[in-house]
Parts: structure tokens; sequence; C-alpha cells
């Protein structure tokens, strides 16, 4: 073989070595970690007035159960739903049954008018919303579930709602409870390690 074949040869699989070789560049440089979303607690009171066809609560039963969907939505745990002023006594099932509800929302610092606090890590975090989910909701309360919708989750900062909720007046059957959305919350605090 001739020198000037050799050299080429050695040329062509130096540059196709060359080629292959995967080489870093911008796109392959790690990702830098996004900074976290930041948020500040507002706070909403609210008189929350049942109003159904199928289920009747009692107001301290209704307080209870509103109290489990202002959690599970994404309010500060030290959120309070108290009985309200009802005809009936403890306990009795009143067809206006009232909760008197105080609680606490995050919402994107941009978006904070009125605040309780400095701003906190926060997180977009999927909710569901149906029979058994929180465990403590059955079919019965699928009016219930509309009417938070309705009037109590605007106040929380949502995208992605997706309502499927299907309430028949006074029957359960054919009645189903289906709500997803994402919740504006705050991000699960992360423990050190133990030295």
């Amino acid at each position: 073989m001739s020198t000037n074949l050799k050299l080429a040869a050695v040329v062509a699989f130096a540059l196709g070595t060359a080629l292959l070789t995967p080489t870093p560049s911008f796109a392959d440089a790690p990702a830098a970690a996004s900074p976290p979303d930041r948020g500040v607690w507002q706070k909403h009171q609210y008189s929350f007035v049942f109003m159904g066809f199928t289920s009747t609560y009692s107001c301290d039963g209704l307080a209870d159960k509103v109290k489990v969907l202002l959690i599970a939505a994404g309010a500060r745990p030290d959120s309070k739903s108290r009985p309200g002023a009802c005809a009936s006594g403890f306990g009795r099932p009143d067809k206006f049954a009232r909760a008197d509800l105080t609680f606490y929302t995050l919402a994107p610092v941009t978006d904070a008018a009125s605040s309780d606090g400095k701003p906190i890590d926060g997180t977009w975090r999927s909710v569901s919303f149906s029979a058994r989910s929180p465990r403590e909701l059955s079919t019965g309360d699928c009016e219930l579930v509309e009417q938070f919708r309705s009037n109590v989750l605007p106040m929380f900062t949502t995208r992605n709602v997706a309502n499927h909720t299907t309430c028949v007046p006074h029957q359960e059957s054919g009645s189903a409870i289906s709500l997803q959305f994402e919740s504006f919350a705050a991000a699960p605090k992360v423990h050190a390690p133990p030295p």
C-alpha cells in the first residue's frame, strides 16, 4: 500500500472516530435545578350553607366533611370548620346546614394581595375527589362536592380542573363524584438526615 493511501486511511479513521465520540455540549450539561415556586398564605372566611336534595347533614357533620375537603384541596392544616347557626340541635339533620370556615390557601407571590407571613416554597399537587377519596367521602356527598367546587374551590389557586361529577337529585343511584385538579400548596418539608 502506498504511503498516501495509508495516510488517507489513518486520517479517515481519526476523523470518523472524532465524529462518533460524544463530546459534551450545552444540551448535555446538567440542567440547573429550577427554583421552587414561592407562595404566601391568604386568609379566607366563608359561611358555607349546604342546600341539597339527596343528603341532609347536621351542622357539626357538615363542618367535619367540609374540613376534610379543605385539607384535601391543599388548605393549611390549621383550617377551621365550625358548625354554624342551625335550627336543629347538635347532631340532628338540618335542611339548611351551615359551617363557618376560616382557612388559608397558598397563592403565588405575584398574585398575593393580602398575605399572612413571609413567602414559603410551594408546589403544584394533584387532587382527586371521588367516592372514598378522601376516604370520608361517599356517593351521598355528591351535591356537597358540587357546592364545594362552585363556592369554595375558587378561593384556591388551581389549574387543570376536570369536573365530571354527576349528581342525580333525590337518589344516590346514578350519581358519581369525579373532580380532579391541581392545587398550589405548601411544598413538603424535607427533614435533614441525622449527622
